[in-house]
């Protein structure tokens, strides 16, 4: 299939993502509000990313839902990736500590989004990282490649959000994951900054990309072969 064909039908191999829009499409605006409101407590410290249900805050529509959802998925692969690459022992120096502080980043932001989207978050892909969290330099390269997109998804979809606390909350992770990709990107010797400005990525090019990784996997039936302690 053409990459240009790619929908997130193509990437969602477990029905996961339509399943919850199937859920949302049934919320009320106050229902959905209040499980937004589940999003307190300082779960993410330093003011919850801008205070996502702060007084006033209105509940997300069915679009911003998506894309919370979208966002949730790439940080599933994420957490995912750098969970199995501090299980896998093969980092050292630095390229070790930024798997473990950029891990714990990723599996806040997982929590946080699931919070705030509570039963209509999407489901947890199965993963297979093809050997990428085996071997620190291929580990680097996916890092970089991985975080290089996760901040230009965000960038795309900021535009697209209708309601301002969750663009704020958007923006919050977004300049974290910015981080991320600077650091692994000096780690690798790349420049950090390499021009002024930094090109968006639309939905579908992300999915494309995602796709093209074959990171995401079906879940396999019961019954058949287990998926390897190492992977997802």
């Amino acid at each position: 299939m053409a990459a240009d064909s790619l929908t997130l039908e193509t990437v969602d191999a477990d029905g996961a993502v339509r399943e919850a829009a199937d859920r949302v499409a049934g919320d009320s605006r106050a229902g959905f509000l209040a499980k937004a409101g589940m999003f307190g407590g300082g779960l993410l410290g330093g003011g919850a990313l801008l205070g996502l249900m702060a007084e006033g805050a209105q509940a997300q529509s069915s679009s911003d839902v998506a894309i919370l959802n979208f966002a949730l998925t790439l940080e599933y692969l994420e957490a995912a990736f750098y969970a199995e690459a501090n299980r896998m022992g093969a980092l050292r120096g630095e390229t070790k500590l930024f798997a473990r502080v950029v891990g714990a980043h990723e599996a806040t932001h997982v929590a946080a989004l699931k919070h705030v989207l509570g039963s209509a978050a999407v489901k947890k892909p199965k993963f297979d990282f093809r050997g990428t969290t085996e071997s620190a330099a291929k580990f680097r390269a996916t890092a970089q490649t991985l975080e290089d997109t996760g901040v230009k998804a965000y960038k795309g979809q900021a535009p697209k959000i209708k309601n301002d606390t969750v663009l704020a909350a958007a923006l919050a992770i977004h300049t974290v994951e910015a981080r991320h990709a600077a650091w692994i990107r000096e780690i690798r010797g790349a420049s950090p900054a390499p021009a002024a400005f930094d090109a968006a990525l639309t939905k579908k090019q992300v999915l494309a990309a995602v796709a093209g990784t074959h990171f995401i996997v079906a879940r396999r039936a019961t019954g058949t072969r287990a998926t390897p302690p190492f992977t997802g």
